[in-house]
């Protein structure tokens, strides 16, 4: 009667192990995905072969916020990730290597000093659906400050980038 009971137990626990899986997996692969990053225009966030979960619903409730790293599509259908520094209907110039939105200065400490303002050397107004994206390593990072990418409408941001999965031992929330 014993031995049933453990094995009965032990039966219970395993189920119940396997439909937290299998709940686990139908709400991150339905709701996230996995994007592989390369380069090193986010570093430090996030560094090339670092594996992050990408928030592909809660945009289409809120709207995106300052300082979010979010991945957008460019107009070559290729992906990069980038950080959310000017939101719609700000103006956005790059004097002294610092960020000034609406004539106020960007305090952060997440973006490196920034030798090449680009576009955004003269005052870069932003729409009622764009925002101004800027890689946190500015040395390395192709972002809103050239041509190429300029300003990226709301339908270019599929999600918000919103934890490092690999390596394990730099597994965490991004914010």
């Amino acid at each position: 009667m014993k031995e049933r009971t453990i094995f009965q137990k032990f039966i219970h626990t395993l189920v119940d192990i396997l439909v937290l899986l299998s709940l686990a997996w139908f709400i991150v692969y339905s709701f996230f995905s996995l994007y592989r990053v390369s380069g090193h225009s986010m570093e430090p966030a996030l560094s090339t072969g670092d594996t992050v979960l990408i928030d592909e619903l809660s945009y289409r409730f809120i709207k995106p916020k300052r300082m979010d790293i979010v991945l957008f599509q460019r107009a070559d259908k290729s992906y990069n990730m980038k950080r959310i520094v000017g939101l719609p209907g700000e103006t956005v110039i790059i004097q002294n290597g610092r960020i000034y939105i609406n004539g106020e200065l960007l305090e952060t400490t997440k973006i490196s000093p920034i030798a090449l303002p680009g576009l955004a050397k003269n005052p870069v107004e932003l729409g009622k659906d764009e925002y101004f994206l800027i890689g946190d390593n500015t040395d390395s990072s192709e972002d809103s400050r050239f041509q190429n990418i300029g300003n990226v409408h709301f339908a270019q941001i599929r999600g918000r980038v919103w934890f490092r999965l690999l390596p394990l031992r730099k597994m965490k929330l991004i914010v």
